[in-house]
Order: structure tokens, then C-alpha cells, then sequence
């Protein structure tokens, strides 16, 4: 199963590069397979490349659903385990 994950361009870099955003998060991506991206555009990225431009307001939707599972998980976390080995 592959994941791809919407972000933002902020800007794009000299040859083939471009800075996304997701959710506050900046990475390098390459933007060779969808060439015609620019800032401001939303695109889903895939292991370090985008690999398609998307609506905005799908993007929207899919980063909601994120930051919904993000909220779930944080409220329903398990307790971490005591810590073991070395000096425990």
C-alpha cells in the first residue's frame, strides 16, 4: 500500500525542486513528474517526490482527516511502557 500525502508548494527551486508544506512541515521535494506545479499549488507527495497537482479543496479535506486522526490518537494514546534495560 502506498501513501501519498497533500502539501502546499511554497516555492520552487532552481531546476526541478520545490519546498512543500504539510501541516507545518517543510521538506524538499522533486517536482520532475508534474513539471507544470507551481507555488501555491497543492500536490501529493510521495516518497520524497510530488506526484500529482490536486484541487485545493481536496487537499483541505484529506489534511482535516489527518489532523482529526492526529487529535484521536493523541487523546487516545496508550501509556508508555517503563523503561527497561541499562540503569532501569
Amino acid at each position: 500500500m502506498c501513501l501519498a500525502v497533500p502539501g502546499k508548494v511554497v516555492c520552487v527551486q532552481a531546476g526541478e525542486n520545490a519546498v512543500v508544506d504539510t501541516l507545518g512541515v517543510r521538506r524538499d521535494v522533486s517536482l520532475r513528474l508534474v513539471p507544470a506545479a507551481r507555488a501555491g499549488d497543492y500536490v501529493l507527495v510521495h516518497t520524497g517526490f510530488a506526484i500529482q497537482v490536486i484541487e485545493p479543496d481536496q487537499a483541505e479535506e484529506t489534511l482535516q482527516l489527518l489532523r482529526d486522526l492526529s487529535d484521536f490518537l493523541g487523546e487516545h494514546a496508550p501509556e508508555a511502557p517503563a523503561p527497561t534495560g541499562f540503569g532501569a
